[in-house]
């Protein structure tokens, strides 16, 4: 939400600017795609929640009045952030889903890049989408996040289902449990990552996972 300060802060630029300034545009003074990017790291580091406007404008490195107007408000914002977050670092597991020849394949390869992905240097650990919803009391940020999350274990029930027809899993396997337990260890893989588990470490929680995998 956007407070009343920041609010009044828009208004005075947007009154110093003029009509005709407002009528013609200002050109962008700073690059879109180096903000966002930005934006994407505070909120994965952070959460919706903990991460303010004035927390986003700072790391952003452009005013409220610049943010609204490239962003519209935070909700928007991290709309967004989500969007490219899922495209440029949560495809993976799209990827694995459709590349790979069977379920078991596409599971265990999605929790060995998970590995991988979660503890990468150079940007916040663990998944974006599972840790922004800490301490959410947004309630369409919340629905948003949980939608997504359940979106994903829907995938995974889907290829399941796929493989149970191909016969490659047992004819009784329950498609649904078996998604929901891929999905409460890929969740667990980006807490843990959070709280400093290396790579090799997330690893062999993969191969464990994968020890229980129903069998023809």
């Amino acid at each position: 939400m956007v407070s009343s300060e920041e609010t009044r802060q828009q208004e005075g630029a947007e009154a110093q600017a003029g009509p005709a300034s407002k009528r013609r545009g200002r050109p962008r003074s700073f690059d879109r795609a180096t903000a966002l990017e930005k934006a994407i790291l505070a909120f994965w580091e952070h959460g919706y929640e903990a991460t303010s406007v004035s927390d986003l404008t700072r790391v952003m490195g452009i005013g409220a009045p610049s943010l609204y107007a490239a962003f519209g408000d935070k909700q928007s914002l991290f709309a967004e952030v989500v969007c490219e977050y899922g495209a440029r670092y949560g495809s993976f597991g799209d990827r694995a889903l459709a590349e790979e020849p069977t379920a078991r394949a596409a599971v265990e390869r999605m929790l060995r890049e998970a590995a991988v992905e979660y503890t990468a240097p150079g940007h916040p650990r663990g998944c974006l989408v599972i840790h922004a919803a800490t301490n959410c009391t947004t309630p369409e940020i919340e629905e948003s996040l949980r939608e997504r999350r359940n979106a994903n274990i829907a995938a995974f029930e889907s290829r399941i289902k796929e493989g149970v027809a191909a016969g490659e899993l047992p004819a009784d396997t329950d498609a649904g449990a078996l998604a929901r337990y891929v999905g409460a260890i890929v969740q667990g893989m980006s807490q843990q990552a959070r709280d400093g588990a290396s790579r090799e470490e997330l690893e062999a929680v993969a191969e464990i996972a994968m020890a229980v995998w129903p069998r023809s």
